[in-house]
């Protein structure tokens, strides 16, 4: 028999198997013991079935639509050993006072046993203000450490190899110059460009979306991040020159298929902006990188992150006609999700943060930052943070979950999962593509009403108890006051307006001014900003000055209200 007409064959005999299963095993039962809820449903509003079958992952090609790790397209991983050959890299988000304050943190982490470095930057430092700004006062070193210059940034890598240690900047308006002095202090330990790893976040259509530190219209915030692609190809060759962001995106409210299409949706414009500018896509197409939640809905989850992995290596080599392969990777970096920690019965939220890293692990993330239990109260505690840091370590050490390349993959379940997420989100993606584009999209409105209207969903389930969140809306218990979490003491502030002071004092003021002019004569023309940002930073300007300069030329924007 020919192997279509087998399987066909195959595939009508379990669903006689199935039919004959409801009739006589299932519906005695649900007569008698109806089910919890009419119907089960994901985030993303697609039925989860009682029961999946080889029948439900149809139509499902083995090797088109799973193949093997490594190999397009990517869906069971990108490494062909994943976790066999080593863990992911284990990192903690961490950040907050002054550049000392949070060095100290940095090498309790490291000594810990992290392998990477994640760094918070305060507000005024995303949103290219100094610390002595009218605009920061009350919010230095709050969510984050403040940087103003480039002897912030020495401190804060002080005793810190950057040619061993991978350093991930969560930063977007102001990315260019904060990898400009982490250029220049690693220069300064003697590592050359070349030798630097690490990654910049660089992704300001997302901030358009969901997150707010945005300072410059969209074109020249687009060319400052391709600006960026094609300095760091030639001179900083390791460097993962952007981190495409689904996870505030999520942080917003979207759902997980909303997660999947609006980042790489952002993904195709910053492609396409590339090529636009000249450069080939396989020239910095290796180098982008991804950022995505890990929310609690555990399988889907999983499947978001195969279901991501695969519609882009399809994406890339299809639309943009990439050849190399490894153009057609998604790598992801996955942080656990902030907005399911709750404030009441804050313990368990390390069960939460357990379950959404597993699901991580077993997407298949490059690297993940697991959240610490007190983050809905405050800044986390050392405490909290080495208890985060010890829960990737089990999973990595105990768990065995990383013996076996994409273990989940098979699951009738999890292939079916993985398979309408992509659907959903091509689906997306093709309604962007038909408004012109994420920016369009992003300027008509659209992404940010789909996410809020998600977010209203979602709660909504909240306050009917659809949703229950253990110790929020159910469960609960009478707490007392929480106690020893961490505050970032106000003294800071005027110590960083201080020493920023004496600065100004100190460097080669005109050799600054010099400086910024060749960055404003360079923003009025079409040459790279990055060289003149750099002998900027080199030169003791500050990030706010920098900032001036570039807001003089470009403007600021203002976002729009949507209803």
């Amino acid at each position: 028999m020919p192997a279509r007409k087998e399987k066909a064959a195959k595939m009508s005999r379990i669903g006689a198997a199935r039919e004959r299963w409801e009739r006589e095993v299932l519906s005695p039962v649900i007569a008698k013991s109806p089910e919890r809820r009419k119907r089960f449903e994901s985030t993303s509003g697609e039925a989860i079935e009682r029961l999946y079958t080889p029948q439900d992952p149809e139509p499902f090609d083995y090797l088109e639509d799973a193949g093997f790790p490594g190999e397009y397209p990517f869906t069971r991983g990108v490494q062909p050993t994943m976790y066999r050959g080593r863990f992911w890299t284990m990192r903690q988000y961490a950040g907050f006072g002054d550049a000392r304050e949070s060095n100290r943190r940095y090498r309790y982490l490291l000594d810990q046993g992290q392998t990477g470095l994640s760094v918070a930057f305060d507000l005024p430092t995303q949103m290219g203000y100094d610390s002595d700004n009218p605009v920061a006062s009350g919010e230095v070193g709050k969510v984050g450490v403040a940087i103003d210059s480039i002897e912030d940034m020495e401190v804060l890598f002080d005793k810190i190899p950057l040619g061993k240690v991978s350093t991930s900047m969560t930063i977007n308006s102001t990315a260019a110059i904060l990898l400009a002095m982490y250029i220049a202090v690693g220069e300064s330990q003697g590592v050359p460009p070349p030798a630097l790893n690490g990654t910049i976040q660089n992704d300001i259509l997302k901030e358009y979306i969901a997150r707010g530190t945005y300072i410059y219209p969209p074109a020249p915030s687009m060319r400052i991040i391709t600006d960026i692609f094609a300095f760091c190809k030639d001179r900083v060759p390791k460097w993962n020159t952007i981190s495409i962001s689904g996870y505030h995106i999520r942080e917003a409210g979207s759902t997980a298929a909303q997660e999947i299409a609006f980042t790489l949706a952002n993904g195709i414009a910053y492609v396409q902006a590339a090529i636009d500018a000249g450069m080939s896509v396989d020239s910095f197409a290796s180098r982008l990188a991804f950022f995505f939640n890990a929310h609690n809905t555990f399988l889907e989850e999983v499947a978001k992150f195969r279901a991501a992995r695969r519609l882009w290596a399809r994406i890339m080599r299809d639309r943009f006609r990439a050849k190399d392969p490894r153009s057609w990777m998604l790598r992801f970096h996955t942080q656990t999700a902030g907005s399911s920690l709750t404030a009441q019965q804050p313990d368990n939220n390390v069960v939460r943060v357990t379950v959404q890293a597993l699901a991580a692990v077993l997407g298949g993330t490059q690297s993940l930052h697991t959240n610490s239990r007190d983050e809905a109260l405050s800044l986390p505690t050392e405490d909290s943070v080495r208890i985060a840091l010890r829960t990737q370590q089990i999973l990595a050490h105990e768990s065995g979950v990383g013996d076996t390349v994409d273990p989940l993959g098979g699951s009738y379940c999890v292939e079916a999962m993985t398979s309408a997420l992509e659907r959903q989100a091509e689906e997306y993606i093709g309604k962007i593509d038909r408004m012109g584009g994420m920016v369009n999209a992003i300027d008509r409105g659209f992404v940010q009403k789909e996410i809020q209207d998600a977010a209203f969903r979602y709660q909504q389930e909240i306050e009917r108890k659809n949703r229950i969140i253990v110790g929020m809306n159910e469960f609960t218990v009478r707490e007392p006051r929480p106690e020893n979490l961490l505050t970032v003491d106000p003294k800071i502030e005027k110590a960083q307006r201080q020493r920023l002071a004496n600065l100004r004092k100190k460097r080669d003021n005109r050799a600054v001014r010099d400086r910024l002019s060749e960055l404003e004569k360079a923003c009025r023309g079409k040459s790279n900003l990055m060289p003149p940002i750099v002998a900027a930073v080199t030169a003791c300007a500050t990030l706010g000055e920098i900032s001036d300069v570039m807001r003089g030329v470009f403007g600021t924007y203002r976002g729009k209200i949507t209803i």
